[in-house]
């Protein structure tokens, strides 16, 4: 009888841990796909960078008052006092410094 206590036991936790890693797994993954949005607020437009530095190799433009889409940030050169570069995903992927975006909504998350 013991042993049956204690088996209903141990599967009343195996399948509640089973259950609070199935609800949180959609939960972890819709946060993940998540995309941010930003306006571009740089007087000369916005350059997109193959890397979060201003030394990496150009791939891209935005026009002020550009709406971009942002996958996530990272620490990076600083610019202006601004560490935080944004990983873009509008026509290409590439990187552009945060100091010249205006957040849309909530902040982007970390890049892992």
């Amino acid at each position: 009888m013991v042993q049956s206590k204690l088996s209903k036991l141990a599967l009343g936790a195996v399948t509640g841990a089973v259950l609070a890693g199935s609800v949180a797994g959609p939960a972890v993954a819709a946060e993940r796909a998540m995309t941010y949005r930003g306006r571009v607020i740089a007087n000369g437009g916005l350059y997109v960078r193959t890397q979060p530095n201003t030394n990496s190799r150009v791939i891209g433009w935005h026009a002020q008052g550009s709406i971009v889409s942002i996958k996530c940030k990272v620490n990076g050169e600083n610019i202006n006092g601004n560490r935080l570069w944004y990983l873009l995903t509008d026509d290409s992927y590439g990187w552009s410094s945060a100091r010249y975006i205006q957040n849309i909504g909530p902040a982007p998350r970390w890049c892992n």
